[in-house]
């Protein structure tokens, strides 16, 4: 690669990926990891219920040693990545505040991986891979001027940040050396896609963004891993590269390696306790706050009402019943779906749920109003008004699962083992628990691999 005036920013990231030791990780961040690997992996696997699963599993010929999560089946390694990012994002309940999404790009890559190595690879490895995969997925969205700014214009950022997130991971796995850690970073920009256009009628591609960017990332490392060299400019001020194309701005490549090694990104990662849009979580927070606090019950609800910002409107505004991928983006169903069934929860978004009337009924009574004052990702104000006249508003700033506000251990092994049940047997999920609980003392991942079989290919699908 030619010198740039990126390449500095670029090389010091892909040398702190390539040389990233599991022993220099904090003790926080080793425990952080763990506990959004198990995340992720419970989310995938109650994914395989999902129609999006079906479809795109229905793709391959089942040749191939990678596993399809949730089933007793297999793929090659680049189509068990697409399959199980997209099992990964289907329910809208992997973690979020990295790439976005940084799980469901991250650790599909990586087990698809595994196969690649012609060794056994360690939790220790694993580990210390999946924090390289979220260093460099944050990373590269706060240098294109952060969510509001790349998404803004139209881009997801799970499909285009996370393709390196997950070449990233990839490349740390394997031990690439720097150049080609550099090279599987930058080639990833070329496998960037993912559009917002989904929003607007309740497209399905959303779920597809994932599976594309682990796809896109693992086959960048191959490449890199061959030497095929990435574009060495991608990150300058030039025409053709990230900045300019994904975001019409010069982006800012110096925060590619602000604060390597001090300031961990995986940090920055929150898990979704909702089974809907992130942006819809602090609205439930503030409900569930306000109903504890003052012991009323949701039907003393007369009305609600919700200041939002312009961005957050257009991102999960509508009042949704219809398909299930539309309905998770809607912050109105899932206050309605608290209020009605006292639950955001995965099961409230079943079809019977959706077709409830109180939900429509709720509707009528909750109105939305953009506040031009807000900025882009300020969280909405909402406003209760209950039967006896008494009006509270309130905001929380950061939503549960955040550093802020974080999710009771309980209630984290409780997602886990909701969401894992949905594909295997009990005994084999308190197995698989009991892996992920000791990671780090595992030799060999593959025999966690093979407890991610199932049987959700033969249960109804969740829809």
């Amino acid at each position: 690669m030619s010198g740039s005036s990126s390449e500095i920013p670029l090389y010091r990231l892909s040398s702190f990926i390539a040389s990233l030791d599991f022993d220099e990780l904090p003790a926080t961040v080793v425990e952080k990891a763990k506990i959004h690997i198990a995340d992720t992996l419970g989310a995938a696997l109650a994914g395989a219920r999902s129609t999006e699963f079906r479809m795109v599993s229905s793709l391959t010929n089942g040749d191939g040693v990678a596993r399809i999560w949730g089933t007793r089946e297999t793929a090659s390694a680049r189509e068990a990545a697409l399959i199980n990012g997209v099992a990964a994002h289907a329910f809208e309940l992997d973690d979020a505040g990295g790439c976005d999404h940084s799980g469901a790009v991250v650790l599909p890559a990586l087990f698809s991986a595994l196969f690649q190595t012609g060794q056994p690879v360690s939790g220790r490895e694993l580990i210390a891979a999946t924090v390289a995969g979220y260093e460099v997925g944050r990373r590269i969205l706060e240098a294109a001027g952060g969510y509001d700014a790349h998404n803004g214009v139209g881009w997801h950022s799970t499909g285009t940040c996370g393709t390196l997130a997950a070449a990233a991971a990839v490349a740390r796995l394997w031990r690439l050396p720097a150049a080609g850690c550099r090279d599987a970073i930058s080639l990833s920009t070329s496998f960037s896609s993912g559009l917002w256009a989904f929003i607007h009628d309740g497209s399905q591609a959303k779920k597809i963004h994932a599976g594309r960017a682990a796809e896109g990332g693992l086959l960048a490392a191959e490449l890199a891993a061959r030497g095929f060299a990435g574009p060495s400019k991608v990150f300058d001020d030039v025409w053709g590269s990230f900045f300019r194309t994904f975001n019409q701005a010069q982006g800012d490549a110096g925060k590619l390696c602000e604060d390597l090694g001090d300031v961990w990104k995986i940090n920055r990662a929150v898990l979704k306790p909702y089974a809907s849009c992130r942006g819809a979580h602090s609205a439930v927070d503030v409900l569930e706050d306000i109903l504890a606090e003052t012991k009323r019950p949701a039907e003393a609800i007369a009305s609600i009402h919700l200041d939002l910002s312009q961005m957050l409107i257009g991102m999960c505004g509508a009042k949704e019943t219809r398909r299930l991928s539309a309905t998770q983006m809607s912050l109105p169903y899932a206050l309605a779906a608290r209020a009605v069934f006292g639950s955001a929860g995965l099961e409230s978004y079943s079809a019977i749920h959706r077709a409830d009337p109180r939900i429509t009924d709720l509707f009528s009574r909750m109105t939305l109003t953009v506040d031009e004052s807000m900025r882009p990702l300020d969280e909405p104000l909402v406003t209760l008004t209950f039967a006896d006249g008494t009006v509270i508003s309130r905001m929380v700033p950061r939503a549960t699962g955040s550093a802020e506000r974080p999710m009771a251990a309980d209630a984290i092994i409780d997602k886990f083992r909701g969401l894992a049940g949905m594909a295997m047997p009990q005994a084999q999920l308190l197995e698989l628990e009991e892996m992920l609980t000791h990671l780090e003392e595992l030799e060999d991942c593959n025999s966690l691999e093979l407890l991610l079989s199932g049987n959700a290919d033969e249960q109804p699908i969740f829809a």
